[in-house]
């Protein structure tokens, strides 16, 4: 694939998978906006959402299109695929193209996929290079986010994730999203359940790119102490949440990096997102 045709069609998937090309930005009724959340008029509107869709009726209220907001993952798009934002995804496609061009080892994983977006984009990448032999790892409870465990992690205290419904996306559904982009093969695995049960003993050998999506310093945690000993020199480790949630996630990375004396510089994406390429 040429340099032209290879950056067309990674900008038409990325721009799908984040609603940014349907200017995807209706709030329906009973959504993922709604679902679990504290607010009592938001849950009394994902009740009346579930009862609708009983009948298979969806209630959309149409709401202007942010571009800003859409390139920064400020906003929540219902339909995509994705909630990262634009700036997010050309990290993705810019440490993969390093990373190929560079001849770093290593597969990709990421950690907290929701709806599969960022990894339907990684394979998407890795096809639009030519690469077979790296794999990309798709690793989610697919139940949500787990319930906090302050006595452990007490950075996670009085955290409600776990109540947002909208968060909740079966592995079913991720793979079937995977087989609409036309990206499905034998090289995406899926590791299935709780990071501290699968990460440790997932069949894992390298990584040339890590981005952890766990939101909370336990998920994150659990994420990069078995993962990041597995990535190569050259590689990155990108953190979706080291700035949106500074108190656990971004907390989490940097004792992890204490811990470990980990110097090299930490590079801000769009004020939510961060990361740094391994040193050798």
């Amino acid at each position: 694939m040429t340099e032209d045709l290879r950056t067309r069609y990674l900008d038409l998937v990325k721009r799908t998978l984040t609603g940014a090309l349907a200017e995807d930005n209706d709030s329906i009724i009973g959504g993922v906006r709604t679902q679990g959340s504290p607010s009592l008029a938001k849950r009394a509107a994902s009740t009346v959402g579930e009862m609708l869709g009983r009948f298979n009726i969806e209630v959309a209220v149409k709401k202007p299109y942010d571009p800003q907001m859409r390139e920064y993952g400020k906003d929540w798009p219902v339909r995509a695929e994705s909630m990262i934002g634009l700036r997010r995804m050309d990290n993705i496609q810019s440490c993969i193209a390093n990373v190929i061009k560079d001849g770093v080892a290593g597969d990709l994983i990421e950690t907290g996929v929701w709806r599969g977006g960022a990894c339907i984009f990684m394979k998407a990448n890795l096809i639009a290079w030519g690469d077979t032999t790296r794999r990309v790892w798709v690793a989610d409870s697919f139940e949500g986010l787990p319930k906090p465990n302050p006595s452990l992690f007490p950075a996670d205290a009085g955290d409600d994730l776990h109540r947002r419904a909208g968060l909740r996306v079966g592995v079913d559904a991720v793979r079937h999203n995977f087989e609409r982009y036309g990206v499905l093969d034998d090289r995406v695995e899926f590791l299935v359940g709780w990071f501290k049960d699968t990460l440790p003993t997932a069949p894992v050998e390298s990584l040339s790119l890590m981005r952890l999506d766990g939101d909370m310093y336990e998920s994150t945690w659990q994420a990069i102490e078995p993962l990041y000993p597995k990535l190569s020199p050259g590689g990155f480790c990108i953190v979706d949440d080291y700035g949106s949630h500074a108190s656990q996630a971004g907390r989490a990375v940097n004792d992890y990096r204490e811990k470990h004396g980990i110097t090299d510089p930490i590079i801000d994406i769009d004020g939510y997102g961060a990361y740094w390429r391994k040193s050798g």
